[in-house]
């Protein structure tokens, strides 16, 4: 499969961002958290993106290669974005990422290959050593992915579950 490649937006691209993370069905997976931070919604786990804010955002996640990465999912047949994907540093070894395909692409086997574009990315142009992610352990479809992938569960407390895949786990899959 070699249907996706990965585009870091401009600016003015940044309105798909906020088509997604304002529409209910691609964000249910955030729904109901108290995740307390102004412009989040906890109803219907949207999150606020208005274009006053696109400058600093992008200033701050794109162009950080060192800290941070953030890029499209992008369908090479057509240039459709169906999502988006990103690592940041959370630690001095260990990176955080974070994968989102919009709800109308979901169940046709993006996840995986965006998270595989991700990973190449991260370990191979990055020099990442540690890749992390969490989630609620009910997430069935993130957690086959991910562990397609090549993540190992590290801790699991409270239903919620820390995965991690290292730079030689990358190697060897």
């Amino acid at each position: 499969m070699n249907r996706l490649e990965l585009h870091v937006p401009t600016i003015e691209e940044l309105d798909y961002r906020q088509k997604i993370m304002s529409d209910p069905e691609t964000m249910s997976y955030n729904k109901g958290y108290d995740l307390g931070f102004e412009g989040y919604h906890s109803d219907t786990g949207c999150i606020d993106f208005p274009k006053s804010e696109w400058r600093d955002w992008y200033e701050y996640f794109v162009g950080c290669e060192t800290e941070r990465f953030y890029a499209y999912v992008r369908r090479k047949e057509d240039g459709a974005f169906i999502g988006e994907v990103n690592v940041h540093r959370g630690s001095d070894e260990d990176y955080d990422m974070g994968i989102l395909i919009e709800a109308k692409y979901r169940g046709r086997g993006y996840s995986k290959e965006a998270l595989k574009l991700l990973l190449k990315h991260a370990f191979e142009d990055m020099g990442v050593k540690n890749v992390h992610n969490v989630f609620e352990d009910e997430r069935d479809a993130a957690m086959k992915v991910h562990r397609d992938c090549g993540f190992r569960e590290v801790r699991r407390e409270n239903g919620i579950i820390h995965l991690m895949i290292t730079s030689d786990d990358y190697r060897e899959i």
